[in-house]
């Protein structure tokens, strides 16, 4: 007698299974198309992105071989034009390749003395919202304050660098002298000789780096 209940309750399990089934069939089959559109979407999407990368980089490539042939001696038009180049490049390419031409614009910019062009390429790299990555942002804020002493407020340039003196970050060492000479041009020499100290000390700052701290050090102390 065990058994039959036992094949009894096989067929209702079976029954309901097959009724189950029958109810949520389309569901499945909607939710199993749904994942291979999903994973066929997802590779075309890198097959699409790899595609824009690597015509981003032949474009890329052309342009600065030709702006390199054309040599240090360009005109300052041509510098301009070349940076123009550049930033009509990068409005239409992926971030990486957009972030290298807006630097090399921005070089070019300043090449041929137009600051201010330049210094919006800087300020827009080094915004958080540009795309590039936190050593290339903090490096356009670098040059940013760099080339803005003496032409914004001292308190603006000094802000800017302000993050970027964290011990953890890579351009610290850098940040730190061009503070010092903010300082020094403000009077404030024993904030400055503080900061020279700081990388003169510093076994991890480039031997070329020391050295200069070492001469404004010797500088400050006449």
């Amino acid at each position: 007698m065990p058994d039959i209940f036992d094949e009894v309750a096989d067929d209702l399990r079976a029954e309901r299974t097959r009724k189950f089934l029958a109810r949520y069939a389309g569901a499945f089959v909607a939710a199993a198309v749904l994942v291979l559109i999903g994973i066929g979407g997802w590779k075309t999407w890198q097959w699409y992105q790899h595609r824009q990368n690597v015509r981003a980089a032949t474009q890329y490539m052309a342009l600065t071989d030709r702006i390199a042939q054309a040599g240090p001696g360009l005109a300052k038009a041509g510098e301009i034009k070349d940076a123009k180049a550049l930033v009509d490049f990068a409005a239409k390419v992926p971030a990486g390749y957009a972030t290298l031409a807006r630097f090399r614009a921005a070089a070019l910019y300043n090449a041929a003395g137009d600051a201010q062009s330049a210094e919006a390429l800087w300020n827009r790299l080094g915004a958080s919202a540009s795309g590039a990555g936190p050593i290339l942002r903090g490096l356009a804020n670098l040059l940013w304050a760099q080339h803005a002493m003496g032409v914004t407020p001292d308190a603006t340039v000094m802000a800017r660098l302000k993050p970027l003196m964290a011990p953890s970050n890579p351009w610290h060492d850098l940040a730190q002298v061009n503070a010092a000479v903010l300082d020094m041009q403000a009077g404030k020499n024993a904030e400055a000789k503080s900061l020279l100290d700081r990388v003169s000390a510093d076994p991890a700052a480039p031997a070329n780096l020391r050295n200069l701290a070492e001469g404004l050090i010797a500088k400050l102390n006449g």
